[in-house]
């Protein structure tokens, strides 16, 4: 039932890892920085919505160099093994 070509994967994939991550980034952070104070869920979200702001498009940019980095620390299997 997939909904977008798999081209659009560079863009989905960082999308929904930055609204992960920064999440539960956001979250321990909020409550380490104010506990659970009355007013928590809101002060969270905002937290939230400006490191997603954030994270997002920076991911787009540095996905790029960090696959690079990854190959040159992870050998990658030949095609022609019959692993």
């Amino acid at each position: 039932m997939a909904l977008l070509h798999a081209r659009y994967s560079t863009v989905v994939m960082p999308f929904f890892l930055s609204i992960l991550m920064t999440c539960v980034v956001s979250l321990v952070s909020t409550l380490r920085s104010a506990g659970l104070v009355p007013g928590f869920l809101p002060l969270w979200l905002g937290s939230w919505a400006l490191s997603w702001l954030i994270a997002f498009p920076t991911l787009l940019v540095v996905l790029p160099l960090v696959r690079k980095l990854t190959f040159v620390f992870v050998q990658m299997p030949h095609e022609s093994s019959p692993d």
